[in-house]
């Protein structure tokens, strides 16, 4: 067990893969300065600039390279910087990446994991600030993962650079400094959520930052006596399905929140998934916590209004339970 930051964690997994697989290689840009927020540090001076590649600014160009890489038997790690530039590169990540496997009948994959720093970040702005996950779900062919903890930071980043199909890997920026024990020898499944709190009176259903949130309201919820059951899906394709009926089944509610947008969020695919599937089980309408569909402001005060808090989840679940 070792005490590591969310980006150490993942720094640290992605070292050890690179030791332990020649294959392995990281290109984006600002690498060589160790990366915007310090998440490839010292990964230069070990591996050098064949393996640590600094890129001219442009994404598409970063993901199409990668990509051919890729084809030919390398495990390339795309840094885009903030999930809002890599916009600049869907067509390759859509319509290139997420496709090769199936039109090449499995004869070629594209085993990359594409790392898209997401989230607000204060006074970032609407073009820094984006939580597109949901956008990535939606894609046949791509695997998305958002961890949330240290733990998983470490943990899926070694899931995804040993998987044979390209994971888009969407980190939350405002958690690179959470401290966290990290278990090195904890083994994780793709598409299996964690319980972050135990309870029996309400099912909530988050990922990302939003689960941190999400279990400190839960300890203020226990302290009033009611109980969330809280999971972190972790990813979001796959994701925990059976994981989240199951909860549902004994506790009859379900809230959901997340930090992105809510209008065409991947909430809607939870609330969906429970009313088609375990509606018998409600004793409550299901509800979201999410964004408007706003751009978000660079001023903190407004920022502030598009934010998932503890204090509205905590009155969202006091009114489900009344």
């Amino acid at each position: 067990m070792s005490r590591m930051t969310y980006a150490e964690a993942a720094r640290t997994a992605l070292a050890e893969a690179m030791r332990a697989d020649p294959r392995v290689w990281c290109v984006g840009e600002d690498l060589g300065r160790g990366g915007v927020f310090g998440q490839y540090k010292g990964l230069r001076e070990e591996f050098g600039p064949d393996r640590v590649s600094d890129a001219p600014i442009s994404e598409a160009g970063i993901m199409g390279a990668a990509f051919g890489a890729a084809m030919v038997g390398t495990r390339p790690v795309v840094e885009m910087r903030f999930a809002d530039f890599a916009l600049c590169a869907t067509d390759e990540l859509v319509n290139q990446v997420a496709k090769a496997r199936f039109m090449f009948g499995g004869q070629s994959r594209a085993p990359m994991v594409i790392r898209k720093p997401m989230g607000m970040w204060r006074s970032s702005a609407a073009q820094h600030s984006q939580s597109l996950e949901s956008w990535y779900a939606h894609i046949p062919g791509l695997v998305v993962a958002v961890p949330s903890t240290p733990q998983d930071n470490y943990t899926m980043m070694h899931a995804a650079l040993a998987a044979d199909d390209p994971v888009v890997y969407m980190e939350h920026k405002n958690i690179w400094a959470l401290e966290g024990d990290v278990d090195v020898g904890e083994p994780y499944d793709w598409g299996t959520a964690r319980r972050r709190h135990a309870g029996d009176d309400l099912t909530l259903v988050c990922w990302s930052d939003t689960a941190n949130v999400a279990e400190r309201a839960a300890a203020t919820l226990a302290a009033e006596g009611i109980g969330a059951d809280v999971l972190d899906l972790r990813t979001l394709w796959p994701w925990d399905r059976d994981g989240v009926l199951d909860s549902v089944a004994r506790t009859g509610r379900l809230l959901v929140a997340h930090e992105s947008v809510g209008a065409g969020g991947f909430g809607g695919e939870v609330v969906a998934t429970v009313c088609q599937h375990a509606f018998d089980a409600l004793r409550a309408p299901p509800r979201r916590l999410a964004a408007p569909r706003s751009l978000i402001p660079y001023a903190p005060n407004l920022e502030d209004r598009l934010r998932v808090t503890e204090d509205m989840i905590v009155a969202a679940a006091r009114e489900m339970c009344a």
